[in-house]
C-alpha cells in the first residue's frame, strides 16, 4: 500500500457489484485518468486491479441518496453510462474523495476546476424560496428525509436527522449548490421552529455560537421536526444493544484491516473509536444494518505499534507492515493494520489518551 508515482489518492471504498447488487471493500486509486480498484485478501492488496473506471466523460454525483441505508455514497457514470456506486466511511471522506475525483475529471479543464472551487463555498440561494416546500418535502415518505434513531450520552432519540445528512438532502433535492448555503438553509428551518436541536451538541451549538454556527454540518449533531418533540426518547427495552457503549463522542473513524479471532482471516472492518465512554467498535462495511460486530472497552488497554520488519509473533498469514496491537485488560489481543504508518500513528495517539 506504498504511494506510487502519479497516485493522487488511495483508500479503501466499499463497491457495489455490477451483475449481483452485492457490496465487497475494494481498495481503490485514483489515477489522473482513470480509478483502479483491487481485491484485499489476507491483509494485502492483489498485484493487478480487479477493475478500472475510465473518469473522461465522468459525471459524478455526491452526495448521492439513491441507498436509504448507505447515506455516504459517491455516484459515478461512465461515459458509457455505467453507473458505480462507492461508499465511504465518514462525510469528510467522502466528500475528500468526491473532491479529488472530480478534480481528475476536470483536470485538463483548468476552467471548470476554478467553477468547482467557486461553486463549493457559493452562496446564492434560490429566489422567493419557500421553507413549507422544503419541509413538505422533507417529509415526503418516499424522497424525504430519512428519520432514524440515534444515541447521544445514554440517550436514544427517535425520529432523528443528523446535521450532515440534512445538509446532504438539501443539496442533493437542488435546494442548495454547496454546503454552505445548505447549512444556510438549514439555520433558516430552526430559526423558524420548523426544525429543533435534540442532544447535547446540537442544543449547545444553538445557545452559544454565533447566528453563523447555530446549526451544525456534522453527523454527531442531532436535529428533529419541531412537532417531534413530544416523541423524542425511546424507551430502553427497545435497546438490542448496550446503550453506554455507543452514546460517546466519535473522535475517530476509518477502515481498517483485522485479524479474525477464530479462523485468523483478515477482513477489512470500519472502526468507530468512542470517548466518554471510551470504546472501540468496528462494523461490517458490506452489511446494510449499523450495528457493530465486535467491540471493547478501552479501560486498561496497551496500544503498541508492530515491527515493520517480517511478520510479528501473533500474527498469522504473511502480513505484515503498518500493523499494530490492541491488548484490553482481559488479555485479548487485536491485531490490526492500517494502510500507511501516518494512519497507524494517528490511530495509536487517538486511542491512547483513553486507555
Amino acid at each position: 500500500m506504498q504511494e506510487a508515482a502519479g497516485v493522487l489518492k488511495e483508500g479503501f471504498l466499499v463497491k457495489r457489484g455490477h451483475v449481483v447488487h452485492n457490496w465487497k471493500v475494494r481498495w481503490f486509486v485514483l489515477l489522473q485518468d482513470k480509478l483502479l480498484y483491487y481485491k484485499f485478501e489476507g491483509g494485502k492488496k492483489e498485484s493487478s486491479p480487479k477493475g478500472r473506471i475510465l473518469l473522461d466523460g465522468c459525471t459524478i454525483t455526491c452526495p448521492c441518496l439513491e441507498y436509504e441505508n448507505r447515506p455516504l455514497l459517491i455516484k459515478l457514470r461512465t461515459k458509457t453510462n455505467t453507473d458505480y456506486f462507492l461508499e465511504c466511511c465518514s462525510r469528510e471522506e467522502r466528500d475528500s474523495w468526491a473532491l479529488d475525483i472530480t478534480g481528475a475529471i476536470h483536470a485538463g479543464h483548468p476552467v471548470q476546476v476554478q467553477e468547482l472551487h467557486r461553486m463549493k463555498n457559493s452562496f446564492n440561494l434560490l429566489e422567493n424560496i419557500s421553507l413549507h416546500h422544503i419541509v413538505d418535502k422533507m417529509r415526503d415518505s418516499s424522497t424525504g428525509i430519512k428519520l432514524t434513531r440515534n444515541l447521544e450520552q445514554g440517550n436514544r432519540y427517535k425520529e432523528t436527522f443528523t446535521g450532515s445528512a440534512l445538509v446532504d438532502w438539501l443539496i442533493s433535492n437542488s435546494f442548495a449548490v454547496s454546503r454552505f448555503e445548505a447549512v444556510t438553509l438549514a439555520s433558516m428551518l430552526m430559526e423558524e421552529n420548523f426544525t429543533k436541536p435534540v442532544g447535547t451538541r446540537s442544543i449547545e451549538a444553538m445557545r452559544y455560537s454565533d447566528l453563523s454556527e447555530q446549526f451544525l454540518d456534522d453527523s454527531t449533531a442531532l436535529y428533529m421536526f419541531a412537532e417531534s418533540s413530544k416523541k423524542m426518547l425511546s424507551s430502553k427495552e427497545e435497546l438490542q444493544f448496550n446503550i453506554s457503549e455507543l452514546s460517546g463522542m466519535i473522535v475517530k473513524q476509518g477502515f481498517l484491516v483485522k485479524q479474525g479471532h477464530k479462523r485468523k482471516n483478515w477482513k477489512v472492518r470500519k472502526f468507530v473509536l468512542r470517548a466518554d465512554p471510551a470504546f472501540l467498535h468496528y462494523y461490517d462495511p458490506t452489511k446494510e444494518e449499523n450495528k457493530p460486530v465486535g467491540g471493547f472497552s478501552l479501560r486498561g488497554c496497551l496500544v503498541s505499534a508492530l515491527e515493520d520488519n517480517g511478520v510479528p509473533a501473533g500474527v498469522k498469514g504473511n502480513v505484515q507492515g503498518n500493523l499494530f496491537k490492541i491488548i484490553t485488560k482481559n488479555d485479548i489481543h487485536y491485531y490490526i493494520q492500517a494502510s500507511s504508518k501516518a494512519e497507524r500513528t494517528q490511530w495509536i495517539e487517538a486511542i491512547k489518551p483513553l486507555t
